[in-house]
């Protein structure tokens, strides 16, 4: 089963960036999806971006990060990252790496409950 680690997060100011990793070992999500969770405390976990692995389907990006976000990978070094541009205060969260078998897996409510594995998460600060 493969493990995954992320790295990345720390506190900004609002307008700022980070560049969130995730390292994949162990395992390969071919013909799956992966992306990037976040969860607020006190807030239900939400998919923010996804794509499927081996194909030219578009990503998807939940509408509150949609132009401000940016989804990626290295296939060479089995990795992920998920670029963020002009943080706001409302993207305070944990934010996990993982894989599921749909894109509903990040999509719909409840859906994170078929991801394949979780890494530990990274934690993201925003301040105003």
């Amino acid at each position: 089963q493969a493990a995954m680690v992320e790295s990345g997060g720390g506190s900004v100011q609002a307008g700022g960036s980070l560049t969130l990793s995730c390292t994949v070992s162990g395992g390969t999500f071919n013909n799956n999806w992966m992306g990037w969770f976040r969860q607020a405390p006190g807030k239900e976990r939400e998919g923010v971006a996804a794509f499927r692995v081996g194909s030219d389907v578009r990503p998807y990006y939940a509408d509150s990060v949609k132009g401000r976000f940016t989804i990626s990978q290295d296939k060479t070094k089995a990795s992920l990252y998920l670029q963020m541009d002009s943080l706001q205060p409302e993207d305070t969260a944990m934010y996990y790496c993982a894989g599921g078998p749909s894109l509903t897996t990040f999509t719909a409510v409840g859906g994170s409950r078929f991801v394949f594995n979780w890494g530990q998460g990274t934690q993201v600060t925003v301040s105003s």
